[in-house]
């Protein structure tokens, strides 16, 4: 999640308005992924073809039999006759190639028939692409929740305590860990204003489900692949949970590897089953399907489906499933070329459903939500010779800063391609950009651009959303369209 501070500033200092950045690393990770610089990665895997012998042929191998594409029993470590000619029928039903020859790949185990193998191994577990069923709608109450960051405490409880009514659960984003895999109350939840809040939180039946946020993936996969230590943290959430009174835990931990996936999922099974009739809720990375990662005709490489989580496994061991649905800015190859540019949206609404619909092949819609963000970004965007844009984060910002910027140059926000609030400016005059150059823009998600999402969650079917965050600085009026 974004972890920011917003303060208002002058026109004349906004180019030097630099924001403490508290604690996530995915905010560095963001910045990184916002130059418009397509990336086409490829593995190490060598290729493979008529003649070649090896283990890794043994594997390729033993997949084609699995597939139904070689008979069993040749998996025999030599790539002959009957190995090239699996390859070619697996090539044909995957629409890679149908016909022609070795120098132009039919019959060539390369990357992107290793990859096409890699994401039908693994089909339906944890899908890839949107071409698979969906699990059945969610039923009972359509569920609205959000987090009040451990940052801006006094602000955030006051901005929700007017509204509980509206809420179904409230997550304090209040716990991170030590390296040596231990909790720390970073938001100081024993005291005020928390324990009136949570008290009042409870008065009006709504859930306390504080987060455990971690951003380390070395210590993640550290603490979790040692039996003892991830014992010992599920032993400690439990506890803490059930001696404070909570209703539950949100574990966010972000960052992880993929090797870290099946210790990760033994880890929600062990918490689980602590909880007893605690609630677990699971905040996630949105994970975006392969149209959406790459244009057509790309070469996808074999690691595309090497994910951090098990999707089935939380399924079986969350309660709610929370999809981070924000920080899109420049990652949908499809829709960067669909959208009018300037375009480095916080969450388009067709980007959030596709990364919905690829999470509901496996995750029952009635535990999922979707993350709704209250912020937005600035960029400086900068024209590259001949068409397209590259794309610098500056900062994060609540609306308020981006109003104030505007209310002084005498601009008004407009609707962008991804339906926010947005403006471009020049930062070295005061005036709203013309031609030529590079310029700043802003995009922000407010009132209506909340509206949309909660529309697109009841669309769905899914269970709810989640509003990230509740500090006082989000657009106010979100309040009247979340009912």
């Amino acid at each position: 999640m974004v972890l920011f501070y917003h303060k208002t500033i002058t026109l004349a200092s906004a180019m030097l308005l630099y924001y403490t950045i508290l604690y996530n690393m995915r905010l560095f990770l963001v910045a990184i992924a916002f130059f418009l610089m397509p990336v086409n990665a490829f593995a190490a895997t060598r290729s493979l073809s008529l003649g070649l012998s090896g283990n890794d042929v043994v594997t390729l191998q033993n997949k084609l039999i699995a597939q139904g594409y070689l008979a069993k029993g040749y998996n025999t470590g030599y790539f002959g006759p009957l190995t090239q000619t699996a390859v070619k029928k697996f090539q044909c039903a995957q629409n890679i190639i149908c016909s022609g020859s070795a120098t132009q790949g039919y019959g060539i185990y390369g990357p992107r028939t290793q990859a096409a193998l890699v994401i039908a191994t693994t089909y339906p577990k944890n899908p890839a692409t949107l071409s698979g069923s969906l699990t059945a709608p969610a039923v009972g109450a359509f569920e609205i929740s959000g987090w009040i960051p451990y940052w801006r405490s006094a602000t955030g409880t006051r901005d929700v305590l007017p509204h509980l009514s509206q809420l179904t659960s409230i997550m304090p984003f209040g716990y991170t860990m030590k390296s040596d895999g231990t909790l720390v109350d970073t938001a100081h939840l024993s005291q005020e204003p928390w324990t009136s809040f949570i008290a009042a939180a409870k008065a009006a039946k709504v859930r306390v489900i504080p987060t455990v946020m971690w951003g380390n993936g070395d210590t993640i996969h550290r603490i979790l692949s040692n039996t003892s230590t991830r014992i010992a943290l599920e032993d400690e959430i439990a506890n803490l949970v059930k001696q404070n009174g909570f209703d539950g835990i949100d574990i966010d931990f972000e960052a992880k590897k993929h090797e870290t996936m099946n210790y990760f999922s033994t880890f929600l099974r062990g918490l689980y089953q602590r909880m007893g009739n605690k609630w677990v809720y699971c905040t996630i990375e949105a994970r975006m399907p392969l149209e959406d990662r790459f244009s057509p005709g790309a070469t996808i490489p074999p690691d595309a489906t090497d994910y951090a989580n098990d999707f089935i496994e939380m399924n079986k061991y969350c309660d709610r499933v929370e999809i981070m649905a924000y920080d899109q800015g420049t990652i949908d190859v499809r829709l960067n070329n669909a959208r009018s540019a300037p375009y480095a949206p916080v969450a388009d609404p067709g980007w959030v459903e596709n990364l919905v619909t690829l999470a509901a092949q496996t995750i029952s819609r009635n535990k999922l939500i979707i993350g709704i963000p209250t912020y937005g970004y600035e960029y400086t965007v900068t024209p590259l010779p001949g068409s397209g844009y590259q794309y610098k984060v500056l900062w994060p910002f609540n609306p308020g800063y981006a109003i104030d910027i505007a209310t002084q140059l005498g601009i008004t926000p407009a609707r962008t391609s991804a339906n926010e609030a947005g403006f471009t400016y020049n930062s070295t005059s005061t005036q709203e950009t013309t031609t030529g150059g590079s310029f700043n823009y802003m995009t922000w998600s407010d009132a209506p651009a909340i509206a949309d999402k909660i529309a697109l969650a009841r669309k769905l079917g899914v269970r709810g959303i989640a509003i990230f965050k509740f500090d006082g600085g989000e657009d106010q009026e979100m309040w009247d369209v979340l009912k």
